[in-house]
Formats: structure tokens, sequence, C-alpha cells
């Protein structure tokens, strides 16, 4: 008896030493949180399909990044109208039928998306339209879905639902473009929309199986002009909100080089013209890394200086978006963007966290809303300066560039706001 307990000490140390390291499960616990994780799990690999899909169709219609880039205003300009709104709805309506809404606009103009590309229709106007239509929804959704969490678990494990909320996402970024860029050359544009749509049409089972969410006391009555306008003085009283804001728009816009990946996956890393495996490589270097952070993330509830973690991490991201620019191999590059995905996705969590500690109920979907915005927005518009940048100056200097813009802005922003570089989490 003695000899079989010892045996079995070794392995008790290791499942806490593992505990302490990987993935925080425990939301799952709560069946109605596990129905949102499932949705996200199902529409994530699909999601990216498009984002691999549209950018690829711009480029083969034109030939120039430019206009791969001009598809970022088209996603942005609905981001920042209807994200501010949509979060603003969300404290007013039932959450759950909000998200029923906006999924189905998804699906459908998936649909719309995959009938343009397998007819054939070659008209970058109508892709940037549906692909803007499809934005809308998305401002809508997402403020909704985050917002939604918070009211299907306990307040404590929200740290951990972002985590594995982020991780779900990035699994899915790796397997969709990596997918994409293996059936691209063989199925087509059209094949590539048609999961999508089908994957957010399945999505909806698990949404239509959500508890109802309808505004609790202090909610507004009306989602207009006013309610947009409160969640922004809420943000004006909390200084390191609006600084976790800033280092992301400063990580995002200068530092994310999506817009130029079909250009360097032909130019620089020799993918046939019709599309190849390295261009899926590219697009899943980012999440991968991202994604074996949040395996990893389990210590990342134990560092209480958020501000300073944040900081570090924009940082790291830069460097990494450097080293990406000035690489002439695809897996020293490949490396790079994984690195950068990791410093994201910690970045992520942090700020995410400090966001979920000063919101209240009636005020989160408004936070999540202009949350979206930066979080969304800020790759948009550097799908704009990539795009113009590259086209003028070429991919390597455009990308290494931006890098070293992040790296500088950040440390200028970390001295000049104190305050969020010391900002601690709550201790409750």
């Amino acid at each position: 008896m003695h000899t079989s307990g010892t045996r079995t000490r070794p392995p008790g140390r290791l499942r806490k030493a593992l505990g302490s390291v990987l993935l925080d499960t425990r939301p799952l616990r709560y069946p109605a949180y596990r129905r949102l994780w499932l949705s996200n799990i199902v529409t994530a690999v699909g999601a990216q399909f498009a984002a691999v899909a549209v950018p690829k169709q711009l480029y083969d219609i034109t030939g120039s990044s430019a206009y791969v880039g001009l598809a970022g205003i088209f996603g942005l300009v609905p981001l920042l109208v209807f994200g501010l709104w949509g979060g603003a709805v969300a404290d007013a309506v039932d959450r759950r039928k909000l998200l029923l809404a906006s999924n189905t606009g998804l699906a459908l103009t998936a649909v719309a998306l995959w009938a343009v590309a397998a007819a054939g229709i070659g008209s970058v106007w109508l892709v940037l339209g549906l692909f803007a239509a499809q934005q809308t929804f998305f401002a809508i959704n997402m403020p909704t879905r985050n917002a939604a969490i918070a009211r299907l678990i306990p307040l404590d494990l929200l740290p951990s639902a972002q985590a594995l909320g982020s991780t779900v996402f990035q699994l899915g970024s790796i397997a969709g473009p990596l997918l994409a860029g293996m059936l691209l050359p063989v199925l087509g544009l059209s094949t590539l929309y048609l999961v999508d749509a089908v994957a957010l049409c399945a999505a909806l089972w698990a949404v239509l199986r959500l508890p109802a969410m309808p505004p609790q006391a202090g909610a507004p009555q009306r989602a207009g002009l006013r309610a947009v306008l409160d969640g922004f003085r809420y943000l004006a009283l909390h200084a390191v909100l609006l600084a976790s804001f800033l280092l992301d728009i400063i990580a995002m816009v200068f530092g994310m080089p999506r817009a130029l990946f079909p250009e360097m996956a032909e130019r620089t890393f020799g993918d046939p013209p019709g599309g190849g495996f390295a261009l899926g490589l590219l697009y899943a270097a980012i999440p991968a890394g991202a994604f074996l952070f949040g395996v990893l993330s389990g210590w990342l509830h134990r560092i209480r200086r958020h501000g300073a973690g944040v900081v570090v991490s924009v940082v790291l991201w830069g460097v990494a978006v450097i080293g990406f620019g000035l690489s002439d191999s695809l897996w020293l590059g490949l490396l790079f963007l994984a690195l950068g995905g990791g410093a994201d996705l910690v970045s992520m969590v942090y700020r995410s966290s400090i966001l979920q500690a000063a919101a209240t109920d009636e005020m989160r979907g408004r936070i999540q809303g202009v949350f979206t915005v930066v979080v969304a927005g800020g790759p948009r518009l550097a799908d704009v300066l990539h795009g113009s940048t590259g086209a003028a100056l070429g991919t390597s200097a455009a990308v290494a560039g931006g890098g070293a813009l992040v790296v500088v802005c950040a440390t200028a922003a970390a001295l000049c706001l104190p305050a969020f570089w010391k900002y601690e989490a709550p201790t409750r």
C-alpha cells in the first residue's frame, strides 16, 4: 500500500503543475456559456475562409495591394458606426434576440459573396459593398456576444472566459487560413464563401439555445445617440481604459501587415499567381502563436501589473513585426509572426480584464462597442496604411517601418502615461 501511494504522488504533482500553466476551463462548466463558446468554434474556421477569400479576390481582380487595402475603409466605416450603435442596442434589448438577428445577417451576406464568386462577377465595388454589409452585422454581433458573457458565468471567471474565447478564435484562425491556402487553388473562391455560409447557419442552433438576456435595471430605454454618448462619458472617467485602447491602436494600425500578405506570398515567398500554401501560412502564423500562448495561459492571472503587461506585449509585437518585414525566408517570417501573435494574445487578455473590471452590466454593451471599434477597426486602418505604403515603398520597408513605429510610440505612451504602467488588477 505504501508503494502504491508513493507512485501516485508524482502524477498528482504533475497535474497540479499543469493546472497552473494550462488554459483555465472552469467557465465551460456553465451550459449557457458552453453553447456560446461552441458557436464560436463553429464559426471561427468559416469566418477565416472569408478573411482569406476577400483580399485574394480583390488582388486577383486588380493585381494591386492598394485595392486590397481599400477593403480596410469599407470594413472600417461600418465598424465605426454600427459598432458603437450595436453596443447601445445590446444594452437596450434582449441580447439573445440581437445575436440571432446579427448571426442571420452574417450568414446571408456570406451566401451573397458565394453567389458573386460562383457567377464569376469581376466587380471590385460589388465585392467591397458586400464586405461592408458583412462587417455591419459583425459590428453589431461582436459587442453583443462579448457583453453576454458576463450574464452567463460568475464575474470572477471573466478573465478565464476571455482566454478561452480568444484561444478558440485563434484556433479557427489557424485552421481556416491553412485550409483556405490548400483548397483555394483546387476548389476556388466560391467554395470558401460557401463553407463560411454553412458554418454561420449551423451556429444559429447554438444561439437559439441560449437563455433570454433582457436589459437590466439602469439600462437605456432606447439605443439612440444619447446612449452612445453616455458610453463615451463613462470612458472619459476611466483614463486607464482610454490608455489601453491607445496602446491597441498603436499596435494594430502601425503593426498589422496583413494587407500585404497576398503580394508577399507571391513576390517574396514564391507562391504561384493563382494562390498557394504560403498565403495560408502567412494568415495562420499570427493566430498560431496566439493559440499556443493561449493554451499555456494559466499563469497570466498571477501577474497583477496588467498595465505593464500590455505595454511590454505591444513592444514585443512591434519587434516581431520588424523581424518579419526583414525576413526573406518563409519559415523565419512565420516564426516572427507567431511570436507576435503570442505577444498580442497576452496584451488582449490583460486589456479585456481591465475592461471587464471597470464596466457595469448596463454599460457593458456600449463599452464593448467601443472595444470592438478599436480592436477590429485598428487592423482595417492598417490595411489602408500598409496597402498604400507597400505600393509606394515596397513591402519590406512598409512592414519593418510599421513595426519600428509600434516600438517607438508604445514606449512614448508608457512614459507619458505612468498611471497605466503602474496599474494593478483589483485584489477581489
